[in-house]
Formats: structure tokens, C-alpha cells, sequence
């Protein structure tokens, strides 16, 4: 596809160079002896209204069709990209200013936008010209606002604010090296996309005029005899197709050299908008998620409207009682249910795309390169008739077109990155311990450079030193690479320690979200703080027998409809058994569902 893509890309710049100056004479050139004549030896598309052939008129046309296209996508490109990038070095009221600005123009379709300035602007190639660069604006804006979103959190560019650069020295230094590949992909596509709209706005007399002409005005006259002779309007036509497919292939080119460098690729073309407020830094964002199972007994529901969210390099722990829903909230996210189960949700967004409008085959994509699972026993979650190497740069090689050699390379230091040698590779997983199997299992994941971590229970099987260095493992990851994690564990303490919020599930709903450090003192939820009571204190009677939750989870075939923690709480009333309570926010960063929340525990003098 690159030599395909290049021959076509040298024919164009060639025809576009040499055109005129081969052509330009005869293309100009009036003969009244020939007028409207059919295709012959002399001429071979035939020839126009004034007798000038018409093959000579498309080669020469080729210059000013490109590079009106060419000075367009320039334009448009430019501004959007600074307008969307600004956003990352701006105060915060200007950013959510520049952000509702560019959710507002993305709701009007770009051609008729452009159809409307072309309007405005007057008919001619500067109008045109303008009119869609203009109209292109609004979709580089919300790319490179999505692009430098990732940049804003970075260490050096808070480095470079607490040095007391400029915004624009930010922006030039900081910012606009970071999403340049990515911006350039897109341009090089938008530029196949632009010459299609310039010679739709010349077709409709909008564009260029005579006597100047380019493949849209050479379209619009050959119309007219189509029936009787479709070569003159065929002709501009397959120039038109050839060069916007040659510069689609040059993208495509581009991408694939993106994903075997590993940088991200962004869809090229117009973004599209979200369906909810824009939240750049929104890795994750589940809402009313509910899983169906169907059984002979009837339908089983272990989830049941779920939403939670989480922000690049944030960690987020997701606890509560085995069955309680946890591990299923992971796998509907991940797609990896069984193929029986029913899904439902109001939004199930990855990276700001929509999952559920996704094609089958473009979500397995997404979430391949996109999300990483480490499940509770790697041993079962590791191909024991392949060779570590195999397992760890097979996603690569499938999702990013990696080659062999070096997606080897990339594997052997992902290893050393979890403190494995590169010797592992030519492993089995039988042949090495729990802890060095959940490095692996860790490791496959980062070799996709996810932007979201899901750790289902990955120190479950451990032993506690093991469990400790797992952990930091994770927390070292999500330091370095942004990645969001999410954290499933019943071990309370575990889970305190290690994430910023906690999000306590029961009865496959969500209770209480709380920060982190608040857990084992402000908890307000009884069915949250009788699982960190039931927590074993090295410092407690140990003549006294543990904590434990009284009574039993909920059928989950028949459900109460009142609170599902109802049976089992000492403060029930009679409206805990009747309505089931919302996820009510306390206070900044807590939630709760409880028709009676728990009072702060007294602070001791």
C-alpha cells in the first residue's frame, strides 16, 4: 500500500507541476471547427463548447484543484489545531468557554457550513477557499482538544508552569510537539476530503469561475451532454476520485506507520461529538449499566444500573462480598461476557468513543488496544502450550501491524519494566511462579500502551510479599504511563491503602463512593462500615470472635424492591423495605445510598 500510495501521490505532484506548462496552451487554446466534438484520435475526451480539448483541460486543471485543497486543509488545519490546543495552557473559564464553542459549531454539518460562508464570501475560488477552511475549523479544534487534553497532565509541562513560561512558549514547546503525528494524519485525509467539497462548491458555481477553471467546473460542463457523450463529465470526475483516493491511502500509510511506532493513531476526519459534556480527561464513563443472565429459574440480574467513571491516571478501587457484582461490572466493560448475557446501559464510553455504537469488529479493536485485563489467576489466564514471547507480542502484532522482530524487542523491555528478565520470553507459564505469571499477565497488557487497567483481584493467589509488589507495580505503572486503573478486591485494607476512591458494591449496585482515605474512618453506609469493622485488628481482644456481616446477600432472581441491604441492617425502617434509596452525594467526593446515612463517628479528644 506505501508504493501504491507513493506512485499515486508522485503523479499527482508531477501533474500538478508540469500540467499547465505541457497542457496549458492547448487547454486555452479555442478552435471553432471542432466545437462539442466527440472523442477522437485528436482529441481523446472530445472537446467543449469553444472547440479546446477537454484531456488537456483536465491535466491542466490538476494544479489549481490541488492546491486550492492543499491551501484550504492548511487553513483550516492551522486555526482549528490552535483553538484546540489552546485549551490545554488556558484558565479554566476560558477552556470550558473554548470547549462549549467547539461542542456548539460541531453540531452543524461542515458542507453546509461551507455552502453558507461560500455564500457570504461571494462566489470564486478565494470564497470557496475560505468557506471551507472555515468550515473544517470546528473538527481539528475537537481533535487537537482531545490530543492535548493527554498533555495537560503531564510532569513537564507542569515543570515548564512552575518555571513561569508563557502560554505561548507552552503551547509551541510543550504541547504542539506531543500531537503533531497524529494532527499530520488527519490533515493528510482532510486533504482528500477537501478536494472533493472545493469541486462540489465549483459544480454548484460557488467555486471557481470562468474563465478560470478546475476539475469541479470541468464537471459541471460536461453535464450537460452526458447522455450523449459521458466522457467530458466522466473524465473530471475519475481525476476527482483518483486524487482524494490517493491521499486516503497516504493516510492509511501514515497510520500503519503510526501503530508499529506505537504512538496513537486518532481517527482522521471530523470527531465526533459526544453525547454527553465533554470531559477530555474521561477515560472511563459507565453509565446504568445492568447485566442480564438467563437461567432456568428465571432471569438473573447481578448488575443492576451501575455508573462509575475514571480519569487518566486515577485509581479507583471497586469492593464489596464475592457475588456482590464486581468481576461482572468488569467483564461487561471489557466485552468479555458470556455471549447469553444481556447488556444494557445509558452510556459506555472508552477514551470518548461510544461502544455500543461500534461495530463488533471496530470494538474488539478499540478495546484491544485501549484496555488491559489482569484477571485474579493468570494461570488459567495464560496459553499454557505458548511461549511467553508468543503470548506477550501477539495483541501487538494483530492491532498495531508490528513486525516480529520488533515487536520482540518492545516485549523484552516491557518485562524489564515489571522487573523480569527478558529470558522469560522463552518461558512457559508453567514454568514460572504465581507472581512472576501476574508480571506477565501485567506486562501483555502495558505491551498495547493501554489508557485504562482493569486488575480483577490480581493478588488474590498471592502470598502477602508478592501481593505488595504487585501492587506497587500498579501504582508504579499508573504514575508513568496515565494509564486509569481499576481495582477489584474484597480486602478492604488492600484496597485503602492503594487507590484514591473506593466504590463499595453490594447486591450488584453501588452504595457508597467515597475517597479513599475516608474509608476506614467516614464511611456512611451500614453495609460499608460492617465490612471494615469485620476487617482482623492485630491490635484487638483476640479472645473476642471477628466481625462478621450478619445474614445473607439477596436472591438475585427475586430482588427486593425496597433497599437490597434492608434485611440485614440493625437501623432498617419501613421505607428501607418499600423504595430503594439513590446514590445521593453527602459532600465533595462521597455518595451514598441510604435513606439513613450513619453519622460521622465521634473523633476522639
Amino acid at each position: 500500500m506505501a508504493w501504491v500510495a507513493a506512485t499515486m501521490l508522485a503523479a499527482l505532484v508531477l501533474l500538478a507541476v508540469a500540467g499547465p506548462l505541457v497542457w496549458g496552451a492547448a487547454a486555452d487554446r479555442p478552435d471553432p471547427s471542432a466545437v462539442l466534438q466527440g472523442p477522437s484520435t485528436a482529441h481523446p475526451f472530445g472537446t467543449d463548447g469553444l472547440g479546446r480539448d477537454l484531456l488537456a483541460r483536465v491535466l491542466a486543471g490538476a494544479r489549481p484543484s490541488l492546491l486550492l485543497a492543499l491551501a484550504a486543509t492548511l487553513l483550516g488545519t492551522t486555526a482549528g489545531v490552535l483553538v484546540g490546543a489552546s485549551t490545554a495552557v488556558v484558565g479554566t473559564r476560558t477552556r470550558r468557554g473554548l470547549a462549549a464553542l467547539i461542542n456548539l459549531l460541531l453540531a452543524f454539518p461542515a458542507l453546509l457550513v461551507a455552502l453558507f460562508l461560500a455564500v457570504v464570501f461571494g462566489a470564486g475560488a478565494v470564497g470557496a477557499l475560505l468557506a471551507l477552511a472555515v468550515a473544517s475549523i470546528p473538527g481539528f479544534a475537537r481533535l487537537a482538544q482531545t490530543l492535548a487534553a493527554g498533555v495537560a497532565g503531564t510532569d513537564h509541562l507542569a515543570a515548564a508552569r512552575v518555571l513561569g513560561l508563557r502560554r505561548h512558549r507552552l503551547l509551541w514547546r510543550h504541547v504542539l510537539p506531543n500531537i503533531a503525528e497524529p494532527l499530520m494524519l488527519s490533515a493528510t485525509t482532510a486533504l482528500g476530503t477537501a478536494l472533493v467539497a472545493l469541486a462540489a462548491l465549483s459544480f454548484l458555481g460557488l467555486g471557481v469561475q470562468p474563465p478560470a477553471y478546475d476539475w469541479g467546473t470541468l464537471l459541471n460542463q460536461g453535464l450537460d451532454r452526458i447522455y450523449a457523450q459521458p466522457l467530458p463529465a466522466l473524465a473530471p470526475g475519475l481525476a476527482i476520485l483518483y486524487a482524494a483516493l490517493a491521499f486516503q491511502l497516504l493516510g492509511e500509510v501514515l497510520a500503519g506507520g503510526l501503530a508499529r511506532r506505537g504512538l496513537p493513531a486518532r481517527p482522521a476526519g471530523r470527531p465526533a461529538a459526544p453525547s454527553g459534556p465533554a470531559d477530555d480527561e474521561l477515560v472511563l464513563q459507565v453509565e446504568d449499566l445492568t447485566v442480564e443472565l438467563p437461567t432456568p429459574h428465571g432471569v438473573l440480574r447481578p448488575v443492576r444500573g451501575v455508573s462509575l467513571s475514571l480519569r487518566a491516571g486515577e485509581i479507583v478501587g471497586l469492593v464489596g462480598e464475592s457475588g456482590s457484582g464486581k468481576s461482572l461490572t468488569a467483564l461487561a466493560v471489557a466485552d468479555l461476557l458470556p455471549e447469553h448475557a444481556r447488556v444494557s446501559r445509558r452510556t459506555l464510553h472508552l477514551l470518548g468513543a461510544d461502544l455500543a455504537a461500534m461495530t463488533p469488529k471496530d470494538r474488539r479493536r478499540h478495546l484491544a488496544t485501549g484496555l488491559a485485563m489482569v484477571f485474579q489467576n493468570p494461570a488459567s489466564a495464560l496459553n499454557p502450550s505458548l511461549r511467553v514471547g508468543t503470548q506477550l507480542t501477539e495483541a501487538v502484532r494483530a492491532h498495531r501491524g508490528t513486525r516480529r522482530a520488533e515487536a520482540a524487542e518492545q516485549a523484552a523491555a516491557t518485562l524489564r519494566r515489571v522487573a523480569l528478565p527478558p529470558a522469560v520470553l522463552r518461558s512457559r507459564p508453567h514454568q514460572l511462579s504465581g507472581g512472576q505469571r501476574q508480571r506477565v499477565m501485567i506486562a501483555s497488557g502495558l505491551m498495547v500502551r493501554p489508557a485504562l487497567v482493569i486488575a480483577d483481584e490480581p493478588t488474590t493467589a498471592l502470598d502477602v510479599t508478592v501481593q505488595r509488589q504487585i501492587t506497587e507495580l500498579l501504582a508504579d505503572v499508573r504514575q508513568d504511563t496515565r494509564a486509569a486503573v481499576l481495582f477489584i478486591s474484597h480486602d478492604v485494607a488492600l484496597v485503602s491503602g492503594l487507590c484514591e476512591r473506593v466504590l463499595v458494591m453490594y447486591a450488584g449496585t453501588v452504595v457508597e463512593s467515597l475517597p479513599a482515605d475516608r474509608l476506614a474512618t467516614a464511611s456512611r453506609h451500614p453495609y460499608t462500615r460492617a465490612l471494615v469493622e469485620s476487617v482482623p485488628d492485630l491490635a484487638g481482644d483476640r479472645d473476642r470472635p471477628l466481625r462478621t456481616v450478619p445474614g445473607a446477600s439477596p436472591d438475585p432472581l427475586a430482588p427486593a424492591p425496597g433497599c437490597p441491604f434492608e434485611p440485614r441492617c440493625a437501623l432498617r425502617q419501613d421505607r428501607c423495605a418499600a423504595e430503594s434509596p439513590p446514590l445521593t452525594g453527602l459532600d465533595a467526593g462521597h455518595r451514598v445510598a441510604c435513606w439513613h446515612p450513619l453519622p460521622l463517628p465521634a473523633v476522639p479528644s
